[in-house]
């Protein structure tokens, strides 16, 4: 029988502010067997960019990342951000290890092609070197993985960190029974965005489509929830939408095939 293992993704905001990243060490530090942590960055990066004079341009959502921004994100999502979280998981006693796609060579990308849109040095994964993470994970290593990830030629590529997360849980399901739980700043996934407790406990593809098609489930919801159903299909055991501070209960909307 697999050993457990549980990956969170949790966005910037969380572990950008000190009470809110503190919470979350304290509350990922309960979870159960073995653990891995994703996180984000977004607003410490737009942050320091401004500070250094670069401009922040964003496309749905998405960040565009020329030259001078992918330093920027290189030095906040792999350094700041990351050590940060590292540092704080060793106060609060796990044995954490932050890494890039390039660390290990444990996640390879493509730059993504351009179309209609040119994001620069934005990555779309193409491989991801499990054996690695699994061994380090089996000797009682935490990783913490920053949104970057390399093209095996030299170059950094930023890359979305829910892609990060769900690339990451399917491949080490090979290894392990995996829960993957994405946060964010809701309970989970609501029927009503007015009400908080609102929260639709479960969802199979069936009731996902009749949501999206009623306008319920909407926006960036319906690319996360892709990704959960494409995690289920590669083998992850459970996804999991929640709230930050409800990762080690049993909150938010379970996703299931």
């Amino acid at each position: 029988m697999k050993e457990q293992l549980t990956i969170v993704k949790v966005g910037g905001k969380i572990v950008e502010e000190d009470l809110s990243l503190q919470q979350l060490l304290n509350d990922f530090s309960k979870i159960d067997g073995h653990k891995l942590l994703v996180h984000g960055g977004g607003r410490s990066a737009t942050a320091l960019a401004s500070k250094l004079g670069v401009e922040s341009r964003m496309v749905n959502g998405r960040r565009i990342t020329d030259e001078a921004m992918l330093e920027v994100v290189t030095m906040v999502y792999g350094g700041l951000v990351n050590k940060k979280i590292v540092a704080g998981l060793q106060a609060a006693g796990l044995n954490a290890l932050g890494l890039t796609g390039a660390d290990l060579n444990y996640m390879i990308s493509d730059k993504r092609p351009v179309k209609e849109i040119d994001y620069g040095y934005v990555g779309d994964v193409k491989q991801v070197n499990a054996a690695i993470l699994a061994d380090l994970i089996q000797r009682g290593v935490v990783p913490v993985l920053a949104p970057l990830t390399h093209d095996a030629a030299g170059h950094l590529l930023n890359t979305n960190a829910d892609t990060i997360a769900g690339e990451a849980a399917k491949a080490l399901a090979a290894f392990f029974e995996v829960t993957l739980v994405y946060c964010f700043e809701k309970k989970g996934v609501l029927s009503n965005e007015d009400d908080d407790e609102s929260v639709i406990p479960t969802l199979d593809p069936h009731s996902f489509s009749t949501y999206v098609a009623s306008g319920v489930i909407q926006g960036g919801m319906i690319p996360k929830l892709e990704n959960a159903f494409s995690a289920l299909h590669s083998g992850v055991s459970k996804v999991v939408i929640t709230r930050a501070d409800a990762i080690h209960t049993s909150g938010g909307t379970i996703v299931m095939l």
